[in-house]
């Protein structure tokens, strides 16, 4: 199917069944669940009374990547936004079923608690352009009001760090942010984002803006990264999400067609329309 899927890379290994969500729902009735980072049932998000998204059922593996792809709008971005209840600050917007974060509805809590929780990086970097490298990174944290400036400085190294870009920044950590390139502007919004201790990362076409090189260094990290969070990414790149992902749900006109191990994806998909979309048929 789908060129690039090779047994030499690293992501492409077939894991263990008992590490992985069975394909159908039904199937997966015993999967624990401490297992399970995220669960939407009949999701359905409406627009001026127009759906966006129907009907939505998926259970999001914790400490995984789940790329969510499809065609221009189809719901991606839409699904991925009523995870941490962005769609509150759209006008004439309307979310029913339900979505539960680590087994707890996420309609019962605060939306800034679920926001912390929940980070979110965006298709274009986006870093506070009136403050310093230093103060993006900390930026969620003075607003929670829970650290001490005495503990900023190791905070904001260990940030860095873990988002790739403190070699490149120690000795400027004072500047404007804008005056980063937008690889580096955007793992800085990464370091922010991990800086609050969020358990699920969201990406919408974190890359998309993006060199290859800086692609590159962007994908590592989501990689590396899920060891500690679980992640969800967006993308309309095929080849990426074959590189990056353990899981793939396909979305076309707002509904979900399919959702599988990603390797089983994109060499063996259940559905035609799924082979169509993935081996570029149409787009």
């Amino acid at each position: 199917m789908l060129q690039g899927i090779s047994s030499e890379h690293h992501n492409n290994q077939e894991p263990s069944e008992d590490l992985l969500l069975h394909d159908n729902l039904d199937a997966d009735e015993h999967e624990k669940e401490s297992k399970i980072a995220v669960q939407t049932e009949c999701l359905s998000v409406f627009f001026n009374e127009r759906p966006a998204i129907e009907d939505i059922n998926l259970r999001i593996r914790k400490n995984r990547v789940t790329a969510i792809i499809g065609p221009s709008g189809c719901g991606k971005s839409t699904f991925l936004r009523s995870l941490n209840l962005m769609h509150e600050m759209t006008p004439k917007s309307k979310v029913i079923g339900s979505i539960k974060i680590h087994g707890k509805d996420i309609s019962e809590s605060n939306a800034v608690d679920v926001r912390k929780n929940v980070g979110m990086v965006f298709q274009k970097p986006n870093p506070f352009p009136s403050m310093s490298i230093f103060d993006n990174v900390v930026a969620g944290l003075k607003l929670n009001g829970n650290k001490k400036n005495s503990d900023l400085d190791d905070i904001v190294e260990k940030n860095l760090k873990h988002a790739g870009l403190w070699e490149e920044v120690k000795d400027r950590l004072k500047t404007p942010a804008m005056s980063l390139s937008g690889g580096q502007q955007q793992r800085l919004c990464i370091a922010r984002t991990i800086a609050v201790n969020p358990e699920i990362i969201l990406m919408d076409e974190p890359t998309s803006a993006l060199d290859p090189i800086s692609t590159a260094k962007i994908e590592e990290l989501i990689y590396n990264f899920k060891s500690e969070y679980s992640i969800i990414i967006v993308t309309h790149n095929m080849q990426q999400a074959a590189r990056v992902s353990d899981f793939t749900a396909f979305l076309y006109l707002g509904k979900l067609i399919e959702f599988s191990k990603t390797r089983r994806m994109f060499t063996n998909p259940k559905e035609r329309l799924t082979e169509e979309y993935v081996t570029g048929k149409f787009g």
